[in-house]
């Protein structure tokens, strides 16, 4: 699984990985690759340097990175000068290994032994062209020996039987290398996309990868992303994209998703993955919030659904107390609430499957995204205007996501799914409404002490009670009174300054040793 390689100490745990960044896509929507868009996607991600942070070398950032429909061109002339016989349907993996070359042969025959077992052919490793002046001093300190494996599916294989095999055989290498290498890392490995990241500044990501620079990487689709982990390590397995997605914002729930994500995996069955085994644990326990939810949402992919689900059962909108909703999308959410709980942000979501260039808000919508289609049919979204020079003439659509939307742009179409569009299509799968009238079965919470409420307790008892369960008047009056009297909790706009549990004097409540974790917002 995706560890991390910096190990707890001092004040430093990687559960407090957490990002703040800039993020963005573009797609030609009717697929027409070019390597124009690769060059733009990456003008646009060096507009983004400023979301990021720099080292005191001038060189080493966050991490920043480009995701890529596969760039068919470019990689078949590759095969062929290092005489690969490519399948129609083959993937291209981009691996991160150590440096020690005994370390690297071993993580390399542990990956083709997995791949090879799940019945794939392995054509090759070819070494991807680097240019180590990019780094700077802290980044070259960890920086991988980086590799591409190309791989064979059967002819019989269709791709998502295909990707889901790629998957199980990833896992497999991962949870056998996992103490004994930790610098194997697999950025990627599909037969859709592929992923060019690390621990570099924007403006020297093409540099420090040639292959970015040449002709022939031409695509349709590209998500790029500038990581600012914000009090954390910065390392090259964070750097984003991730294998699906790229995220600015942070999951506030993580750690609740997290434990969920562990004691839920046993109820996790599918018959396209025979053997769940095989890929537990689903979820990384120690990389940052975003890899950990794209972890779940590559399981839930694997299991069979698509993006517009999968992402809609792990950030939904606001829709308990929407009047207005559509009874059938109302129903489509609280079927799907069930069994996951939400993923909570401030989050935006940028992705893509190598079809869909996607883009999801959470129901605070407090990370914007704008997008930008204009009539040579480019979509380009991103956290904020001016990534791209597009000439006012030529726009068609302009618009921003609204909190808990989701907009996608389908290649293999050339549609453009407004959120309207998604709702539709998710509502009308299956009679969830109809569903939920039939089996679901509500246990309500009986709060009424009837004795307690004809014969209320007198003053001096009260007291008593209050201090046995050590309620303070400030507790009482300001947070206690507003729920029983609207049954709404306290708000306030000052901070809590009580001394910690352990540092006071007093006798304090169990309770008070734990504390919420929040999102703060800026």
């Amino acid at each position: 699984m995706d560890r991390p390689t910096k190990p707890t100490g001092g004040l430093y745990a990687p559960e407090f990985e957490k990002d703040g960044c800039g993020f963005g896509l573009i797609a030609q929507m009717d697929d027409e690759p070019s390597h124009w868009l690769v060059r733009t996607a990456m003008q646009a991600l060096e507009r983004l340097t400023h979301r990021g942070a720099i080292a005191a070398d001038g060189k080493t950032g966050d991490g920043c990175g480009l995701l890529l429909k596969k760039p068919h061109t470019f990689f078949s002339r590759v095969a062929a000068e290092n005489k690969f016989q490519l399948a129609p349907l083959y993937a291209v993996g981009m691996v991160f290994l150590s440096q020690d070359p005994t370390r690297a042969d071993g993580a390399r025959a542990r990956l083709d032994k997995e791949l090879t077992q799940e019945g794939l052919g392995v054509c090759g490793w070819r070494s991807v062209p680097t240019d180590a002046s990019a780094c700077g001093t802290v980044a070259l300190q960890s920086v991988p020996h980086i590799e591409q494996v190309f791989v064979n599916a059967p002819a019989a294989m269709g791709d998502e039987s295909f990707e889901r095999h790629l998957y199980i055989a990833r896992r497999r290498a991962e949870k056998a290398l996992e103490n004994e290498d930790q610098t194997f890392y697999v950025p990627s490995l599909s037969s859709r996309v592929v992923a060019y990241k690390g621990l570099i500044m924007p403006d020297k990501l093409p540099v420090f990868y040639e292959d970015l620079r040449d002709n022939d990487m031409s695509t349709s689709l590209a998500v790029f992303h500038q990581r600012f982990s914000t009090n954390t390590w910065p390392e090259w397995r964070l750097a984003q994209p991730f294998r699906f997605l790229a995220h600015n914002g942070e999951i506030n729930t993580i750690q609740g998703n997290r434990n969920w994500a562990v004691a839920r995996s046993v109820k996790f069955e599918t018959p396209l993955i025979p053997n769940m085994e095989d890929v537990r644990p689903l979820v990384s326990a120690s990389g940052s919030d975003s890899c950990t939810l794209d972890n779940m949402l590559e399981v839930l992919l694997a299991g069979g659904m698509d993006i517009f689900r999968a992402m809609r059962l792990l950030i939904p909108p606001a829709w308990q107390n929407v009047d207005t909703m559509d009874a059938d999308l109302k129903a489509f959410y609280e079927y799907h609430r069930m069994h996951m709980e939400p993923w909570d942000g401030p989050a935006g979501i940028v992705l893509t499957d190598g079809r869909y260039a996607a883009c999801v808000m959470d129901r605070n919508g407090l990370r914007p995204a704008r997008y930008v289609i204009t009539s040579d049919r480019h979509i380009t979204l991103a956290s904020e205007i001016g990534v791209y020079d597009y000439d006012p003439a030529d726009v068609e659509v302009k618009g921003r996501l609204k909190p808990g939307q989701m907009l996608a742009a389908d290649t293999a179409t050339g549609e453009l799914l407004l959120p309207a569009d998604i709702d539709a299509r998710l509502k009308a799968r299956q009679p969830y409404r109809k569903w939920i009238r039939a089996r679901k079965k509500q246990l309500k919470a009986k709060l009424e002490n009837e004795p307690l409420t004809n014969s209320p307790l007198d003053k001096s008892r009260l007291a008593v009670y209050e201090k046995l369960y050590q309620v303070s008047l400030e507790e009482r009056e300001y947070v206690l009174r507003a729920l029983g009297e609207a049954g709404q909790e306290a708000v306030g706009s000052m901070g809590d300054d009580t001394p910690l549990p352990v540092l006071s004097r007093h006798t304090r409540s169990l309770y008070d040793s734990f504390r919420q974790q929040f999102a703060q917002v800026t």
